[in-house]
């Protein structure tokens, strides 16, 4: 079997991401090294459940493990209070030790929702994540942020709490919508245009054949992405840095998927896409990049058939100035002041609170314009 290992060396909060097809039949090998009794507790989504949580329950038993599990609803509005709650208290009165594991296996909703789940639950049980979405796989389920979303904004409540291992499992995307597998598609992009040119010109080869299906080509893509965010948790694990570099398109996105309402209008990874392009142009008014850099990141974007303008979002949106209002709830604010990603080339990315506020507002006038 075609498996690779990404070590997150953070000394005593280290583990290892395994990546390759197959590994949902390998669970149990793979999970019972951490169990001090042969149980997990498996959370997850209707229609994770419904694709895939059989073979995962062969594989923990072909290892003698047993599992209990709590199905939620799908969906971005389930990574909120009430679901919350129910899976704290139905693992409470599961009578979750503090040495049990508890299992993330969905996409980064379940991830989120669960790895804050297990950080606050008796101050902190072991959990571990098999992610089910592209998107999971190369950014969410790795890094060990946390968290929900507050009627304020997305992502506001949480906690950093590492997982003791992470399970990516790239046969189950072939059972993703092209929709998902691309929105998923907008986060691996990102890592190209953050910190990796040769990774960016190799999704531009390689990106339209991995889309299709390619086996070999999606576990690489996975593979470089967890790599990448990897080497940048080590060098900064609560995001004090270089971690803020892994934010590139979301302060733009995370204001879109407000505006959105958090619906199925616009899905994360598609958000991160526009946010990426519109980080670009920002970088571009600001001298930074030639106008080439965003007419190739759209380019790629087109050739990936994803959503890359405010033009691709469907319905109404709040104008420019409503979207800088909610840009202003971002994790990003530090002391009243914005900070954004922006980019001096592709794959060289830097973190600025020096960016006039009216350069921000013409860029999303001209793109909402754009809209016609």
């Amino acid at each position: 079997m075609n498996l690779a290992t990404v070590h997150v060396a953070l000394g005593a909060r280290a583990y290892d991401v395994r990546i390759g097809p197959g590994l949902l039949a390998r669970a149990g090998s793979e999970i019972a090294p951490l169990l001090t009794r042969p149980r997990v507790f498996v959370v997850t989504e209707d229609r994770v459940a419904a694709l895939h949580l059989d073979a995962l329950r062969a594989g923990l038993d072909s290892a003698g493990i047993g599992i209990e599990v709590l199905v939620l609803p799908p969906g971005e509005a389930t990574k909120g209070w009430p679901q919350f709650t129910r899976t704290v208290e139905w693992l409470l009165d599961r009578k979750t030790e503090r040495k049990d594991v508890v299992v993330a296996f969905g996409g980064g909703v379940i991830g989120d929702l669960v790895g804050f789940a297990a950080a606050v639950l008796r101050r902190g049980v072991r959990f571990v994540q098999i992610p089910t979405s592209l998107l999971a796989q190369v950014d969410s389920s790795v890094g060990g942020k946390t968290g929900i979303n507050s009627v304020a904004g997305k992502n506001l409540i949480g906690a950093f709490h590492q997982p003791a291992r992470v399970l990516a499992d790239i046969a189950v995307l072939g059972t993703l919508t092209p929709r998902d597998f691309r929105a998923g598609y907008g986060e691996v992009q990102k890592y190209g245009l953050l910190g990796d040119a040769g990774f960016f010109g190799w999704l531009e080869a390689n990106g339209p054949a991995m889309a299709a299906g390619d086996v070999d080509l999606r576990l690489e893509a996975v593979r470089r992405s967890v790599q990448m965010k990897a080497d940048i948790v080590v060098r900064d694990e609560t995001e004090q840095g270089d971690r803020a570099l892994l934010n590139l398109g979301h302060t733009f996105c995370h204001a879109l998927e407000a505006a959105t309402g958090y619906s199925d209008r616009l899905l994360h990874g598609e958000g991160v896409a526009i946010g990426c392009v519109l980080a670009f142009e920002l970088s571009c008014r600001l001298g930074l990049v030639s106008q080439e850099e965003p007419s190739r990141v759209r380019a790629h974007l087109d050739a990936m058939r994803m959503k890359k303008d405010l033009a691709d979002i469907a319905g109404d949106l709040p104008d420019a100035e409503a979207l800088l209002d909610l840009m202003g709830q971002d994790k990003k604010v530090v002391d009243g002041h914005l900070r954004f990603i922006l980019a001096r080339q592709i794959g060289e990315a830097f973190v600025t609170a020096d960016v006039p506020r009216d350069l921000v507002r013409d860029v999303l006038h001209e793109a909402l314009a754009a809209r016609g």
